[in-house]
């Protein structure tokens, strides 16, 4: 399966956006999809996944602010980010995963290029 992300830009803080993941190729209702980000100079870091049960699960830094969804007929997977601060800001990628939605990446194998998104204070 392929995977690209959008839907990054600018966002004063206090702001929302939505990112999308478009999944072509593979069967995309048989993977689990995470979400994951990456600020300069960290660590990729987990964010929010929703399994092919369409259970969900957040890192503590945003729950309650972003919501993960998908779209199963059109290929897709959303992450809805509201109430956005500066700490915010990375790049964004999803990732697909044959697994019950775990929060560990190293469980998800097939990745897109990212989205960034910035936060301004």
């Amino acid at each position: 399966v392929q995977l690209q992300a959008s839907g990054g830009g600018p966002v004063p803080a206090g702001g929302s956006l939505r990112l999308t993941c478009q999944a072509t190729g593979r069967t995309f209702n048989g993977y689990a999809i995470a979400w994951a980000r990456q600020a300069p100079g960290k660590e990729r870091e987990f964010v929010a996944v929703i399994n092919v049960r369409e259970d969900k699960g957040y890192a503590d830094s945003v729950n309650g602010r972003f919501d993960v969804s998908r779209d199963n007929a059109n290929n897709r997977a959303y992450l809805q980010m509201n109430r956005l601060t500066p700490d915010d800001t990375a790049t964004y990628f999803c990732a697909a995963g044959v697994n019950l939605g775990v929060r560990d990446l190293s469980r998800y194998f097939y990745w897109g290029q990212g989205t960034q998104v910035t936060v301004s204070s």
